[in-house]
């Protein structure tokens, strides 16, 4: 399951506190103003003019007696020297001043702009209200860097599926209305700006923190998206069930949510956790990526404990429970280490034993899913194990695109310590093999998964959303417009710090990535053919080992 039972009532206190202005201090726009300023003074000032360089220099005549030649030679190139440290310093200054590399293209979104756009948030006895100075369209560099991949990543051809159900009928009012059975909240965004009619409360702050990120989209890309209206679902489980919605006059409801199955049709959409699960003390992704790097290179692969790990809440379902008796006993011992988190305890804490990055010290962790997929899939990910993925029900937007043998090893979800036992032997007999599957489905995350395509997936699956519209969205009656400041400045706490870590603070330099086009029939059915082929080489593999051992054992009782 995505969240944690224990905290499942968790909520940001209805009446919170700002943080004082010295706690978020941050740099103002009009400082960086004057900073630039000066230096163009500056340089405006400085004496380039070649006639009276030297002059300017030494207050005598560029044209010396032969007597001191010499003299006004080693002058001349002197000042031509200091000219060339001051014109370079100024171009360091003005250029570089306000901009790192790091800042520059940050998780795969290029920050190139100068100025920055931050929390304007009002005191606490005045309405908080959306600012006015932020651009209001999206003006990209016409002369992007061309080493810039430009191509959206593979999973990206997974939006013309979900969406193909409404391909040819469009999307209409009364089929959006039916979504509302079930769902979260509507979200409608016309002319660039969000409204949200909210209708329950959601798991934990799951709501808050979608919904925050479509913001941050908004000014990633301002202007960019058409006017659109959706539901949004933020339960774990899909609710749109194919099999009611056959036939030719079949209208299902559209239907956002984090996962759906092979048998639903709810549309999938990047969950709270990209930009921070406060109540669980996590981050937001792009932080944990960088932290969990850090974790990868403590130690070297073939270093780690040679065993497979896993931590969680096992009590949210029955095949986690059933994970659990795969651990190393007296008895048995199966290769795995298997550990209980007891979310109350790590609350009461402080999360001094939930860290991600010091979770990545074993060649191998297993990713199963609970009440329906978890968020800790590209977690788990991303830690250079090979990553042992028990069978799974569901898919979150990204997962589709993934292969077993190359990102990530297949577990039998019916037999799972025989499974895993086999996966651990194979893998230290194959430590260079098992070690580019970690790394594979690793890298995966650090380039595929960066934010920077994360919103690039948002914006595809809205704006390809938008088209099948068969209505003009309008703006729900009494609702007013949500912005960074209406979400972000009435929070405190992890609430208020992860949503100030992930803001988009400027409109990005470039256009979004490249939709790939949408899977013809015959290549769809062969990637699914070629996925279905390496899982059963594995259980195949697997089967003739535990006949070898059984050949073993039988060998040994006769003697």
């Amino acid at each position: 399951m995505a969240s944690h039972a224990a905290l499942a009532s968790s909520r940001i206190p209805a009446t919170t506190k700002l943080p004082s202005k010295a706690t978020h201090a941050l740099p103002t726009q009009c400082s960086t103003k004057n900073a630039s300023m000066k230096e163009n003074e500056r340089y405006e000032n400085t004496p380039l003019l070649w006639s009276g360089l030297y002059q300017d220099f030494t207050g005598k005549s560029l044209h010396p007696t032969k007597k001191k030649t010499k003299a006004a030679i080693a002058a001349i190139f002197f000042s031509l020297f200091a000219c060339a440290l001051v014109f370079l310093g100024w171009f360091r200054s003005s250029i570089f001043s306000d901009i790192s590399l790091d800042k520059a293209v940050s998780n795969g979104i290029n920050f190139i702009n100068k100025q920055e756009f931050l929390l304007e948030c009002t005191s606490e006895k005045v309405t908080q209200t959306c600012p006015t100075n932020y651009p209001t369209s999206h003006n990209p560099n016409t002369d992007p860097d061309p080493s810039s991949n430009l191509t959206c990543p593979s999973y990206f051809r997974w939006i013309h599926e979900d969406l193909r159900q409404w391909k040819e009928t469009g999307i209409t009012r009364d089929m959006i209305e039916r979504a509302r059975r079930t769902a979260d909240f509507r979200l409608v965004i016309i002319k660039g700006k969000a409204y949200v009619e909210k209708y329950k409360q959601s798991i934990q702050t799951r709501d808050m923190f979608s919904l925050w990120g479509i913001l941050q989209l908004l000014r990633l890309y301002p202007g960019r998206l058409p006017d659109l209206e959706i539901m949004f679902d933020c339960n774990d489980r899909p609710v749109v069930r194919a099999r009611d919605f056959q036939g030719p006059n079949a209208d299902p409801p559209p239907l956002f949510r984090y996962c759906s199955d092979g048998s639903s049709l709810d549309i999938v959409f990047p969950d709270w956790s990209f930009w921070g699960w406060a109540e669980t003390n996590i981050r937001p992704w792009s932080n944990v990526l960088k932290d969990i790097e850090e974790g990868n290179n403590k130690s070297k692969w073939k270093d780690r404990e040679p065993f497979a790990y896993w931590r969680g809440n096992p009590n949210v379902s029955p095949i986690r429970k059933d994970l659990m008796t795969c651990n190393v006993s007296d008895k048995y011992d199966w290769n795995a280490r298997l550990y209980v988190q007891d979310w109350s305890k790590e609350t009461k804490e402080q999360f001094k034993e939930s860290n991600l990055k010091d979770q990545c010290t074993h060649r191998y962790k297993i990713y199963i899913e609970g009440w329906a997929w978890s968020v800790s899939e590209k977690y788990i990910l991303a830690c250079d194990a090979m990553t042992l993925t028990v069978r799974p029900r569901y898919h979150d937007f990204f997962s589709r695109a993934m292969v077993p043998q190359q990102h990530y090893w297949p577990i039998r979800d019916n037999s799972k310590c025989t499974s895993l036992k086999f996966a651990v032997e194979w893998g230290n007999s194959h430590m260079e093999k098992a070690q580019a599957i970690g790394e594979a489905g690793s890298k995966f995350t650090q380039e595929e998964l960066k934010m920077g395509y994360v919103y690039d997936y948002m914006f595809h699956l809205l704006n390809e959303y938008a088209k099948l519209l068969k209505f003009k969205p309008e703006i729900p009656e009494g609702v007013v417009e949500k912005c960074s400041e209406t979400v972000a400045c009435p929070t405190d706490g992890n609430w208020r710090k992860f949503m100030e870590e992930s803001m988009v603070k400027s409109p990005s330099d470039q256009l979004p990535c490249s939709m790939p086009e949408p899977y013809d029939p015959p290549a769809l059915r062969d990637f699914f053919n070629t996925k279905v082929k390496l899982t059963e080489q594995v259980e195949a593999w697997e089967n003739e080992y535990w006949q070898k051992q059984k050949q073993n054992e039988n060998h040994d009782e006769k003697q």
